[in-house]
């Protein structure tokens, strides 16, 4: 009895143990389970998301489309596709600091990606034209064929008035991409800037050519243009006719007689300048030309009295004067 009554007890017991053991692993089955069934369901909202992002991206939604990256990062999604697609929306977007935060961890994740054109084109925007030139020159070593990466270290150099090294970069970007006719235009007026009259004509006349828009300021640079590298004639042709726009430009009166003179032809340099005093009797400048003029011609006493007479109205000519009377000038 007491053998039966252990052996109950016994297989009570254990029937408990399997019991409790079946049980067990009963939930951690339905654990095992729910957790998988959790993984499906951030899988789910990722996949979502990103269609999402794509989405948007295909109807130009694009603060959406960044917004909903960034909701993707959060969830963990810190794929080099991701964070790619942050920093071109960012940049694009010129949400700038965002786009330096996401090129950074781009960076960490993929050291392969190319990032420097981004962080370079950043700076220089910014006008940190160290940091623009550190970037971009790396960029250029990524991307040799992008032309707008020389030009933009060339403005750099330009925008510090450092031509010199301005005109190469800027040389290179227009052979790579030469319907750029604004950076051809720029490069002739850097070219002027240096003196270098013959590229100066060349750049500024192919910039029109190419379909630079033909304005007052634009014509007025290409008749000086042609006056410095030596072609007088079309030159003040060309200003000429532009007078005929703006006739009481100050500055483009005074261009046109200062060419004359230049290029001794007194008589007309005389007439513009005269032409200005008509429009202002007080320029001291006009009237002190006027008398340099009546000096070229051998006429030495009329024209040391308009000399007299400007600088009485205007004593810093005086230095002018001795300028004009050192010899070779």
């Amino acid at each position: 009895m007491n053998r039966l009554i252990l052996l109950c007890l016994l297989l009570l017991t254990t029937a408990s143990v399997f019991a409790q053991s079946d049980s067990a692993n009963y939930f951690l089955n339905i654990g095992l389970a729910e957790k998988q069934k959790g993984r499906r369901m951030e899988s789910l909202k990722n996949f979502e998301l990103n269609e999402m992002a794509s989405a948007y991206m295909d109807v130009k939604k694009y603060y959406q489309a960044r917004d909903t990256y960034k909701r993707l990062i959060d969830l963990g999604e810190t794929t080099p596709q991701a964070y790619k697609q942050l920093v071109q929306l960012s940049f694009n977007l010129k949400s700038y600091d965002d786009a330096i935060l996401y090129a950074g961890r781009l960076k960490k994740v993929d050291p392969s990606e190319k990032v420097n054109y981004y962080l370079g084109k950043i700076n220089y925007d910014r006008e940190n034209y160290g940091e623009a030139l550190k970037y971009l020159n790396e960029a250029a070593k990524d991307d040799p064929q992008n032309a707008e990466i020389p030009y933009m270290i060339g403005r750099s150099y330009a925008d510090m008035l450092n031509y010199k090294l301005a005109i190469p970069y800027y040389q290179k970007a227009v052979e790579l991409d030469a319907t750029k006719y604004g950076w051809v235009y720029e490069l002739g007026l850097i070219c002027y800037a240096q003196n270098d009259n013959k590229n100066a004509l060349k750049y500024i006349k192919d910039a029109g050519d190419k379909g630079y828009p033909k304005d007052n300021g634009y014509l007025q640079n290409l008749g000086i243009a042609y006056i410095d590298a030596g072609n007088f004639n079309d030159g003040i042709l060309i200003l000429a006719d532009l007078l005929k726009k703006r006739p009481s430009d100050f500055n483009l009166l005074d261009m046109v007689a200062e060419a004359y003179y230049d290029n001794k032809k007194y008589d007309d340099a005389m007439n513009y300048w005269d032409t200005l005093l008509g429009y202002d009797k007080t320029n001291a400048s006009a009237l002190y030309m006027i008398g340099m003029c009546y000096l070229k011609k051998g006429d030495k006493g009329k024209g040391q009295q308009l000399c007299d007479k400007a600088i009485e109205m205007d004593p810093t000519l005086a230095m002018y004067k001795q300028k004009k009377q050192m010899p070779g000038l």
